[in-house]
């Protein structure tokens, strides 16, 4: 697979997640951006197979609290990002 064997694509993907944290959260430090990447993952996981994600809930409840904390934490995280941002004006 291409996106795993060129250094440059994956150079390029890579400053696509610390965007995507960036505009997110506003903050792409590493530890960030790999708590959104964990984030992204896991929502990604729930919505197209719910089933999966409650079996790994209900077999893993320490880990089901783990994905609580980092979803309250990407979302609190968010909320006081868009509270500090400006609106967009329309012109």
């Amino acid at each position: 697979m291409k996106l795993l064997n060129d250094p440059s694509l994956r150079a390029q993907f890579d400053a696509l997640i610390e965007q995507y944290a960036e505009l997110l959260v506003g903050d792409n430090a590493p530890e960030t951006v790999e708590q959104v990447k964990l984030w992204a993952l896991y929502s990604h996981i729930h919505k197209t197979m719910p089933a999966l994600a409650n079996h790994w809930n209900a077999a893993h409840p320490e880990g089901k609290a783990a994905v609580r904390e980092l979803f309250e934490d990407v979302k609190a995280r968010n909320q006081r990002k868009a509270a500090a941002s400006p609106p967009p004006t329309s012109t």
